[in-house]
């Protein structure tokens, strides 16, 4: 179990039975060091009171208002998907309810390693590694088109505590979701996908370029300051020669 799983369980426990100081005093000092801060997170807060499954939920929120990312119709692959609060606003955005009868249905499929409770409007595929070509397969098999117009990713390994390392294991997941993409991604897609900033974030971003004319990197306001995720927003996707950044 990573460290922050522990910590989410940890939260889940004092949730449960209504007495988070006293779970606050049974813990490490770290641990309560990131469970008080946690309890305090307005963004955790917003995210009982709104019914999202947890705070990331607003990062995507936020960087759609912005960047329209998402759109009625869009057929979206959320990778990391668990516990799925992406997911939860990928279905509001893409119409995947049919909620609006004025614009197209959409679709959303999220995988992840872990299990993902069920989510109407959503199709989940759990314990499922997204770089195995198995999983690759299942994906084009349940897109209605076998292509998708959104690729997102807030996944991430789980961490070791050695900075370079675990900053180098999520640049290569986001590689794996960029050879992906030659797969399953229309023309003129979009990728959003997280990573940890470092000194291979430059070749990721170079990386992109050359199947994206547009790249940007996104550090959304709900991300916890003390924390190195940033995202990269690539769009326009196209299986070419490299181009030229805007």
């Amino acid at each position: 179990m990573s460290r922050y799983q522990r910590m989410m369980s940890i939260t889940l426990q004092c949730q449960r039975f209504h007495n988070a100081a006293g779970c606050l005093k049974s813990k490490t000092g770290t641990e309560h060091r990131w469970l008080e801060r946690h309890l305090k997170d307005p963004f955790v807060k917003a995210a009982k009171q709104h019914n999202y499954r947890c705070r990331s939920a607003f990062k995507l929120l936020e960087i759609d208002d912005k960047h329209k990312v998402l759109r009625p119709g869009f057929s979206v692959i959320d990778c990391g998907a668990a516990p799925g609060a992406w997911s939860q606003v990928a279905v509001q955005r893409v119409n995947a309810l049919g909620t609006d009868p004025n614009v197209p249905v959409g679709f959303v499929l999220g995988v992840d390693l872990l299990h993902i409770s069920p989510l109407k409007g959503a199709v989940f595929l759990s314990n499922a590694d997204i770089t195995d070509p198995v999983t690759l397969k299942k994906i084009q098999e349940l897109l209605p088109t076998e292509k998708a117009d959104v690729i997102l990713s807030d996944m991430a390994p789980n961490a070791t505590g050695i900075r370079e390392l675990d900053h180098q294991k999520l640049i290569n997941l986001c590689f794996s979701l960029l050879d992906m993409s030659k797969s399953i991604l229309r023309p003129s897609g979009t990728i959003l996908c997280k990573f940890w900033d470092g000194r291979e974030a430059r070749l990721l971003q170079n990386r992109l370029l050359e199947h994206f004319p547009y790249v940007r990197t996104i550090k959304p306001q709900s991300s916890r300051k003390d924390s190195a995720e940033v995202y990269y927003l690539a769009k326009l996707y196209h299986d070419g020669v490299k181009c030229q950044k805007h």
